[in-house]
């Protein structure tokens, strides 16, 4: 999203984070950006039941958690490091600071932040249809456009496990497992070695 150089011209730090561990906690005051230099970070609620609910998932040269910052809001999620992984930090002064020195990324995050609206309109809408299919269809094509997903000889793999798409969708995961198999005897989707490629 922003090069690591000018994140740090700005005073980024970098910090690292052991998988499963907490990055901030919802509910707690948005004072920072987040940045993942390389590594897997998910944002997610509980219910009552104890239940996960998965917001997102985000990558290497994503950001995560910023759109608090700029209404003065707590996080609506926690963050949670999926697998080892190296953040670079810089305080909300300094990241305003940036954006209004450098106009271009200014539009970038505009940007960022609209396809995330977008795709929370689109998934709102796809969670009350009682279709399995279809959601699981409409989760794995959003994120291959918007995750970059790389496409190899059997296709675009999909780097979610069954239980991130049961948390991603609201279904449970025995739901998705079936909706998988029914999806790839269709011929929509393929299953090689356990892994997903549409």
């Amino acid at each position: 999203m922003i090069a690591i150089d000018l994140l740090e011209e700005y005073g980024g730090i970098k910090k690292n984070y052991k998988s499963g561990e907490l990055i901030f906690e919802e509910n707690s005051l948005a004072l920072q950006y987040f940045q993942i230099i390389s590594g897997e970070v998910k944002m997610n609620n509980y219910n009552e039941e104890g239940k996960e609910f998965i917001q997102g998932i985000f990558y290497e040269n994503q950001c995560f958690g910023e759109p608090p910052l700029f209404i003065e809001q707590v996080y609506p999620a926690n963050a949670v490091a999926v697998t080892n992984t190296e953040l670079i930090v810089i305080t909300k002064n300094q990241l305003l600071d940036l954006l209004q020195n450098h106009s271009d990324i200014s539009l970038k995050f505009i940007k960022n932040l609209s396809q995330r609206l977008y795709y929370k309109s689109v998934m709102a809408a796809e969670i009350s249809s009682q279709d399995p299919e279809h959601r699981i269809l409409r989760l794995i094509d959003y994120s291959i456009k918007q995750l970059n997903f790389k496409k190899e000889t059997a296709g675009f793999h999909i780097h979610f496990t069954r239980q991130q798409i049961a948390d991603l969708t609201g279904l449970r995961v025995e739901t998705v497992i079936r909706a998988i198999k029914s999806l790839e005897k269709k011929g929509d989707l393929k299953i090689i070695n356990r892994k997903v490629y549409r």
